[in-house]
């Protein structure tokens, strides 16, 4: 891979993708898979400002030994030293940097009703500070490719050869194969504004999507909501951009008010193994069935980890015709397949999309209906005949989505 273009990628992530203060702390999170590409990173957020920055790796291997092994009482607890690291994090509020690289069944083979349990029990310490941060830092999450990330993708290359075409599908996805990708991103965040503008000036309060696979589901949203996407502002002001790459234009709508049926358009990697050909009932605003070929039980628990799991706390809108779905790659990774096609997302809604969210307590934003969870799975239902209808206050339809693409 050309050095020049991953230094021009790493300098998006700093600038653009953290737009970090000046004497920040960051934390870069990392598997093992490109440590020079890390060390770059480093140094561009170094030169964009940063006061400190902090690595901190992991590797898959190691996990699914911990869950292999090891009781799971001890799995679930955290160490005093993990609860003094989130209270540090809580008060200097670092940028958070999270590069991606996992092989998507990497987790596979081991105890999902156990690993269930320990995110379950953890999360119970964690959320609270999850909570009273969110909104207030920059966060962005990205990725760099893994060997057997890429030989998933692309099965019939080498090792080398999986790796140098999955980064080409990074870079070209991430809008960071250009010259100036800060400039590229500059642009695209001003087209999705636009789109945002007019979306919130129609006064929707419901979606409804039908297409030929039997997807036919209506869900509400909240009259306070708005549309967002591309680049968000924290609440200290400081604007940035949470995903590269990112297509999508998203709301969070009414939780426990969905009804019908929604067919999954790609695969979901789900705690380190792939659910495939599934499809997700709603009634009285929540799930009440689904079905899987591949891993149904692992879906099952997903939607029963908490009394939020089984409602929604995400629409979001992509064109079937994005530039992620007409590269025609299956990435097998939510962040990228997610920006290729029309998802929603059970659990835990954004805050952030309900305007004035800044002067509400979180109690008030639960009544309004913003959803609350200890995950945030999305999953992808763009069709190339999708239609999406919205409906306004006043009663009027508007015709959002024409067969998968944008119809404005």
């Amino acid at each position: 891979m050309n050095k020049l273009q991953l230094r021009r990628y790493a300098k998006l992530l700093a600038k653009t993708g953290l737009n970090v203060k000046k004497g920040q702390w960051v934390i870069v999170s990392a598997q093992l898979d490109q440590p020079e590409f890390v060390e770059m990173v480093v140094e561009e957020l170094y030169r964009a400002g940063a006061g400190e920055v902090t690595v901190e790796w992991s590797h898959q291997p190691l996990q699914k030994l911990h869950y292999k092994y090891v009781k799971t009482q001890i799995l679930s607890r955290l160490q005093k030293w993990e609860v003094e690291k989130l209270e540090l994090r809580k008060k200097e509020l670092p940028a958070m940097l999270y590069l991606e690289s996992e092989d998507p069944d990497g987790l596979a083979g081991i105890d999902q009703g156990k690993m269930s349990e320990v995110r379950a029990e953890r999360m119970k310490v964690i959320k609270p500070y999850r909570d009273d941060m969110e909104n207030k830092y920059q966060w962005c999450i990205a990725a760099v490719p893994g060997k057997k990330w890429a030989k998933k993708v692309f099965p019939g290359l080498t090792v080398n050869q999986a790796v140098e075409k999955l980064w080409d599908a990074i870079l070209a996805a991430s809008r960071a194969d250009g010259p100036d990708p800060v400039r590229e991103w500059a642009r695209h965040n001003d087209e999705i504004g636009a789109r945002c503008d007019y979306l919130n000036r129609l006064g929707l309060v419901a979606l409804e999507y039908k297409s030929s696979n039997g997807t036919d589901f209506r869900v509400g949203l909240i009259p306070q909501a708005q549309f967002m996407g591309g680049g968000e502002e924290s609440l200290s002001g400081r604007y940035y951009n949470p995903n590269i790459p990112s297509e999508e234009i998203f709301i969070s709508p009414k939780a426990g008010d969905a009804e019908g049926i929604v067919y999954a358009t790609k695969p979901l990697s789900y705690q380190g193994e792939l659910i495939e050909d599934f499809s997700v009932r709603f009634s009285g605003g929540k799930v009440v069935e689904v079905k899987a070929k591949k891993n149904q039980e692992l879906l099952e628990k997903m939607v029963k980890m908490d009394e939020g799991a089984c409602m929604l706390g995400e629409c979001a809108l992509i064109a079937y015709d994005s530039p992620i779905n007409n590269a025609g790659i299956l990435f097998y990774n939510t962040l990228f397949d997610e920006n290729a096609s029309c998802h929603l997302a059970l659990g835990h809604g954004f805050t952030n999309c309900i305007r004035g969210y800044e002067d509400l307590t979180k109690q008030q934003l639960t009544e309004m209906g913003v959803n609350d969870s200890i995950i945030h799975v999305d999953f992808m239902i763009g069709a190339k005949d999708l239609t999406i209808v919205g409906i306004t206050k006043t009663g009027d339809r508007v015709e959002i989505f024409r067969d998968g693409n944008w119809a404005f």
